[in-house]
């Protein structure tokens, strides 16, 4: 749920990172700001300044021609529409705390 006090935006953010270490960071750094809804997919409620702090975290960790990591802005009409068929979210056992 977002916060009451900033306008916010629901960002879907998914990654395709090749890579365990370089994985496991954007990972880590994704936990801090979001929920962890699939195994390279977050939903994030997000203003902009923790749009653009985020971006530029995750922007440390990658290499630009082998990782992507996209952002997607979901409407508030449009997280009501979103169909879940099969399994629950991922269970994370790493606890981050920023």
């Amino acid at each position: 749920m977002p916060p009451a006090s900033e306008e916010t935006t629901l960002y879907i953010i998914a990654y395709d990172i090749p890579d365990d270490k370089r994985r496991t960071k954007i990972h880590r750094t994704l936990c801090g700001y979001g929920a962890w809804t699939q195994y390279s997919l977050f939903e994030c409620w997000l203003n902009k300044r923790q749009i653009l702090e985020l971006q530029a975290k995750l922007a440390k960790h990658i290499i630009p021609n082998r990782d992507s990591i996209r952002f997607y802005a979901l409407c508030g009409s449009c997280q009501n529409k979103v169909i879940t068929i099969g399994s629950d979210r991922p269970h994370d056992p790493i606890t981050v705390i920023l």
